[in-house]
């Protein structure tokens, strides 16, 4: 699949270079750093439903409680999640998705394969990509299409603004930047 995924890889960089690294960029200029942390918190927030889901899936009870309640603190007394309060409290957070979930049951993750507008993944977290956004992503299931389509937009761009240093310290040390991002992704999942 490495030359379908090198095309697919050089369609997203060039993207984020004449799209999304500028939108990043004037997002990161212009807004304000409490803003910045008060959306990244509430995306984590929102993200913790998927995280409790695929605990539970994972059969992590223990982990599950300690999500259950990081979410029930930053939902409540964190404003919808604008604050991290659960953090403070030492509720440390999680990174679960349908991916690792199939994983834990024994699926194996299939190829390596480039997705377009998503990047690096592999035939199994894509499908545990797509499970997670029909069944658990509350933002993406969310009706009003007036309220969606622009927090999903924002969401996308603060993604991509944390994201502004890593790339750039990939574009000067990566000589082949597929295989550096290739060999990323598969290292950080083994790990997760």
């Amino acid at each position: 699949m490495e030359p379908m995924n090198r095309a697919v890889h050089q369609f997203n960089e060039a993207l984020d270079d004449a799209v999304m690294a500028p939108v990043a960029r004037g997002y990161d200029m212009v807004m304000p750093s409490f803003a910045k942390t008060g959306a990244r918190n509430f995306f984590g927030n929102l993200n913790d439903v998927t995280v409790l889901a695929n605990d539970i899936l994972q059969l992590k009870f223990e982990q599950s409680a300690s999500d259950f309640m990081r979410l029930a603190v930053n939902s409540t007394f964190g404003m919808l999640g604008l604050l991290d309060i659960a953090s403070e409290m030492g509720l440390r957070k999680h990174d679960e998705d349908f991916g690792q979930t199939l994983g834990r049951w024994g699926v194996g993750s299939g190829p390596y394969m480039v997705l377009p507008l998503f990047g690096p993944s592999s035939m199994r977290d894509g499908i545990g990509y797509v499970v997670d956004t029909e069944y658990t992503d509350l933002l993406r299931n969310h009706d009003d299409v007036a309220t969606r389509n622009p927090v999903l937009a924002l969401r996308v761009v603060s993604r991509r603004a944390d994201l502004l240093a890593a790339k750039e310290a990939v574009n000067g040390a990566a000589l082949d930047s597929y295989e550096f991002m290739r060999d990323f992704y598969l290292e950080r999942r083994l790990q997760q």
